[in-house]
């Protein structure tokens, strides 16, 4: 992937196994972010495949994917539940699972009652909460977690590490990028480290 004359991804070459949590690991501005912008179809490749089970990535592999960036996107006027509902649902998942996947991440995060309130109104660390769920709500394959520890008091990191646990043991592929590897080095199975956009 090239910004004009800038080689922001030289030739990355990565597997990552199913049911494998992935490290991505490397100092801020490596290209570690543009990688899992591509991988989502956010933005397009210069060169190169990008397979999601299989399949060349673009709108059709969106629905197998969760994606958590590091700039957080939530609408802060809209209710806690109808933002989670409505992101769930433009990745065409049934309301009714979408329904039922929702209360329980929300009873997991101590959100429960909150789904009436604006994000707005909530803490930091509620909004947080909001987006992980808002990632998850749909059940994606492959779930991507960009800086996920980012802004989570040690309470809240460690019912995320738990809950990254328990999507491991169902077998949902987990990719963990940070520059901060004491955060997460304790969980991954696999890493890679890239650096000025080669691994």
């Amino acid at each position: 992937k090239y910004y004009g004359e800038l080689v922001a991804l030289n030739n990355v070459n990565l597997n990552i196994k199913k049911g494998s949590i992935y490290g991505l690991l490397g100092p801020n501005g490596a290209g570690k972010t543009t990688l899992l912008r591509i991988i989502n179809n956010i933005l397009v490749k210069d060169s190169g495949s990008v397979k999601v089970n299989g399949i060349e990535v673009s709108h059709k592999t969106s629905k197998f994917l969760g994606y958590m960036p590091e700039e957080r996107g939530l609408y802060n006027k809209m209710r806690v539940e109808d933002q989670i509902m409505y992101f769930g649902q433009l990745k065409g998942a049934d309301k009714s699972i979408l329904y039922k996947n929702m209360k329980e991440y929300m009873e997991l995060f101590n959100l429960s009652g909150q789904g009436r309130r604006k994000i707005e109104e909530l803490s930091k660390g509620n909004q947080q909460k909001v987006q992980i769920i808002s990632t998850l709500v749909h059940q994606p394959d492959l779930v991507i977690l960009d800086e996920p520890f980012s802004g989570f008091d040690p309470i809240n990191g460690a019912l995320l590490s738990e809950l990254i646990n328990r999507l491991n043991e169902r077998e949902t592929t987990i990719i963990l990028s940070s520059h901060n590897m004491p955060a997460i080095e304790e969980m991954w199975t696999d890493i890679a480290l890239i650096n000025k956009g080669t691994v």
